[in-house]
């Protein structure tokens, strides 16, 4: 699976190609800083009378791609859209904890 990740100051974009995918079959999963995307498509062999298949290569597509970013995600923002083949993702960093420095006793 082919991707391009950019980012802003608010969040990850992201645009993966899954050409022949129904939205339905595409899982995205996100922990934290982790991101899954999965896409699976398994079609029953077609057969048509008096027709024997001799080799099936087309019946079963697995896509998997995991990958880690910089921010933690804010899982509850992000969006996903399916359009022409293409799976973009907005993945709002989340607000992380401010760094503090500490007093020396």
């Amino acid at each position: 699976m082919k991707m391009d990740v950019s980012e802003n100051e608010a969040a990850y974009l992201v645009k993966a190609d899954v050409p022949g995918m129904k939205k339905e079959n595409i899982k995205v999963d996100i922990d934290g800083n982790k991101v899954s995307i999965v896409a699976e498509v398994s079609d029953s062999k077609e057969e048509k009378d008096g027709e024997t298949l001799i080799r099936c290569e087309r019946s079963c597509e697995r896509m998997q791609r995991v990958f880690s970013l910089a921010h933690e995600v804010d899982a509850a923002h992000a969006v996903a859209k399916y359009e022409d083949g293409v799976l973009a993702l907005t993945l709002p960093k989340k607000n992380g904890k401010e760094a503090r420095q500490l007093k020396i006793d």
